[in-house]
């Protein structure tokens, strides 16, 4: 017993590090956070506490809502087409005999190395309503383009397709999911006179359904937290443009333009709350939909 004890502290000790810099940076900040939510906060004067005010003047502004409006159709969009566009891009990545299939698989990967920033600046201009890219190639087969980034119902689709532009990182784990299913699996699905859609059905995608639930977990983390795209596309020199505003953007004009870090800590923990049950709810699911192999999740 003694020595168990020797050997725990030892442990302790050299972990102890870790462990500081975890309370520090991480345990700390999510106190800190949880506290300033419950207080009116101008960053200048002391924190009052004021309860669940922030939360329940949030729940009575406009803006909250259409914000949460935005981001929602932005992650409906954004989760089933990236997971979709991504699988049929491996699996045609990941076809046997495919010429070229390492040369288009770095093409795709390509753009998830591009700084967000500077993507962003390449889709402003591209989205541009007069001389974008974009609008210029509708007009050469006699469409009128629309204005993509002012216009309410094409600002939330742009913002979709600059995201489906970066799957390539899950394509890259969807391919190497792909390649580890066994060849014996393949042979006996074809014959049983399974095609190569029944194949994919059947085979490929329930073998690779762990490395689906990870993308899917991650994709809809990522689309609660979209910031960087809509802060270029949709801000100019007077401010906001309503037409592509998202959560993360009212929660940061909260922060540091009006200096409401009480309610801006309180928006943080409702999207921690959202973003918590539904990584839940999907993880529920996968019990019956993801299967691992041994039969054991």
């Amino acid at each position: 017993m003694a020595r168990r004890d020797a050997q725990l502290g030892a442990g302790l000790l050299w972990a102890s590090p870790w462990i500081a810099g975890f309370c520090l940076f991480l345990v700390a900040p999510i106190a800190v956070s949880a506290w300033y939510s419950l207080t009116d906060y101008p960053l200048l004067k002391p924190p009052v506490y004021v309860g669940l005010e922030n939360y329940r003047a949030l729940l009575n502004d406009d803006r909250f809502w259409l914000v949460v409006r935005n981001t929602a159709l932005y992650g409906a969009a954004v989760i089933p087409l990236g997971t979709l566009l991504s699988l049929a891009l491996a699996a045609a990545l990941a076809t046997p005999g495919l010429r070229g299939s390492r040369l288009f698989t770095a093409l795709v990967y390509v753009p998830t190395l591009v700084p967000m920033m500077a993507g962003a600046m390449i889709w402003l201009w591209l989205f541009n309503a007069r001389f974008g890219l974009i609008n210029v190639a509708l007009e050469r087969v006699g469409v009128a383009g629309p204005n993509w980034l002012e216009h309410g119902a094409f600002a939330i689709p742009a913002l979709v397709i600059t995201a489906l532009w970066s799957v390539g990182q899950m394509v890259v784990v969807y391919i190497t999911a792909i390649n580890e299913v066994p060849a014996s699996l393949y042979e006996a699905a074809r014959l049983d006179g399974m095609g190569a859609i029944r194949r994919f059905l059947h085979v490929t995608l329930p073998m690779i359904s762990p490395a689906v639930l990870f993308s899917t977990v991650t994709l809809t983390i990522a689309s609660f937290q979209v910031f960087v795209m809509p802060y270029v596309l949709f801000r100019n020199e007077r401010g906001q443009r309503a037409a592509g505003d998202v959560y993360n953007l009212y929660l940061y004009d909260n922060a540091f333009v009006y200096q409401k870090f009480g309610a801006a800590s309180a928006m943080a923990w409702m999207q921690l709350v959202v973003v918590l049950t539904l990584t839940g709810l999907m993880l529920l699911a996968s019990k019956r939909l993801v299967h691992y192999r041994g039969g054991t999740p």
